[in-house]
């Protein structure tokens, strides 16, 4: 079995609650959305090659799979306990309901077949009709999120030991400050689509002066998804930096995105990519490497058309994101 090392488990403790959250995480979003062996098999792998940061949410159908993978890596030794993993879940907007998100929550630690998790996010700052899991979402059933009341459901999660903290996904700043306006429990964490093409400056800004640890997903693009493209992994500043480095164009994106201080998820179900994307850690990306980085026109690669509707409570992409959208 291969050992994990000190720098795979590198933790960051920036967050309001001062929790550590490791920072090299693994992603288990597939689109379409299913869960399958395939997914357990390679989430076991991950956890045996080192991972042990999870990534899950009720709208990904991967809880399940999940939670069946720590149960086995417990069983094979690959992990002492489950108190090994940090393990983070969401809400769906479904559920984004001061009534729904308790049992909520809880119908995750059943899937899970956990008692706790270590962190639950808000998934996107919108609510829609109950009942579906389901991305695209109908449009005729969005609505707006009351976020104090849902905060303060989140809260009491927290509260009651369901979770040790608690958070949001996909928060413009705007948003943010309107929950840092009436919390009692500041939100740990904003989890975000980041990348070298869309690297969200002016949001870590915010975040790192109001204690909120940031979370990357998409790193590589999420190329074959939904909500991914090609274009961070056929990016030509990339590619050369990643040769002339003699690394893949992925391992310089995470790289890139470790070094801005933020845990990155990163998903793959081929073993060798698993590996590959553990290789990060001891080597650097030169400052010239990273002037060129910073040069990169930047474009959000999931501007979350499906969330804008004439009669939701978005209409338009600028509201959704209050502005921060290229």
């Amino acid at each position: 079995m291969m050992k994990s090392t000190p720098d795979m488990l590198l933790c960051s403790s920036t967050t309001t609650d001062h929790k550590q959250i490791p920072l090299l995480g693994f992603g288990t979003a597939v689109y379409p959305f299913v869960s399958s062996e395939t997914m357990k098999q390679s989430i076991l792998q991950a956890i045996k090659f080192g991972y042990r940061h999870f990534d899950s949410a009720a709208l990904y159908r991967s809880e399940q799979p999940l939670g069946e993978a720590i149960a086995d890596a417990i069983r094979l030794g690959f992990i002492q306990s489950r108190q090994d993993l940090f393990i983070t879940s969401k809400l769906w907007c479904s559920d984004a309901h001061r009534d729904h998100v308790l049992p909520a929550i809880q119908k995750s630690l059943k899937n899970l077949g956990l008692e706790y998790l270590d962190l639950y996010l808000v998934h996107w700052p919108v609510s829609s009709k109950p009942g579906k899991y389901e991305l695209p979402v109908n449009k005729q059933e969005l609505l707006p999120l009351d976020f104090k009341s849902v905060w303060e459901a989140m809260e009491e999660c927290q509260s009651l030991g369901l979770t040790k903290s608690i958070g949001v996904s996909n928060f413009s700043c705007k948003k943010l400050q309107l929950l840092l306006s009436t919390a009692k429990i500041p939100p740990a964490v904003n989890q975000v689509e980041m990348n070298p093409l869309w690297q969200q400056k002016k949001l870590r800004d915010f975040c790192e002066k109001n204690g909120i640890h940031v979370t990357a997903y998409s790193p590589l693009g999420a190329k074959g998804t939904l909500w991914g493209s090609n274009q961070v992994m056929e990016c030509e500043v990339l590619k050369q930096i990643a040769k002339a480095r003699g690394k893949s164009v992925a391992q310089v994106c995470l790289r890139w995105v470790y070094e801005q201080g933020v845990s990155v998820l990163v998903k793959s179900f081929n073993e060798e990519r698993i590996k590959e994307n553990l290789h990060i850690f001891d080597w650097e990306l030169s400052a010239q490497d990273s002037e060129m980085i910073n040069q990169i026109l930047q474009r959000k690669g999931f501007p979350g058309v499906e969330f804008i509707s004439d009669v939701g409570p978005y209409k338009s992409l600028q509201d959704l994101w209050d502005g921060e959208i290229a």
